[in-house]
């Protein structure tokens, strides 16, 4: 399992190649996330993943430890994954992030 910073992740986002995965719930994705992020709160995986052992997907949590754990959990299963050091936090303290509307 790779690891990438909060740059790093900004630059996934603005390439549009990769799945990034936002895991933290419902609610905080919508107060604030990482622009094309999709929300899939841990433990919910359902299809999005489906036909996607090809692609690198970039996950994200609170403060990076359950992203690991989970980018760990789907590398055994096959797919390819980075990590965010420092999560949405570190992400936070230099980029701008999209808000839903509620």
């Amino acid at each position: 399992m790779e690891t990438i910073s909060a740059r790093e992740l900004e630059r996934c986002a603005q390439a549009g190649t990769f799945l990034i995965i936002d895991l933290r719930s419902r609610e905080e994705y919508a107060r604030g996330h990482v622009p094309g992020a999709v929300n899939v709160p841990q433990g919910e995986f359902g299809t999005e993943l489906a036909g996607r052992k090809q692609e690198t997907i970039v996950l994200y949590c609170s403060r990076g430890a359950l992203s690991m754990a989970v980018a760990r959990r789907l590398e055994q299963e096959g797919y390819r994954t980075r990590s965010v050091i420092g999560g949405i936090r570190a992400y936070r303290g230099n980029l701008e992030l999209q808000r839903n509307k509620i």
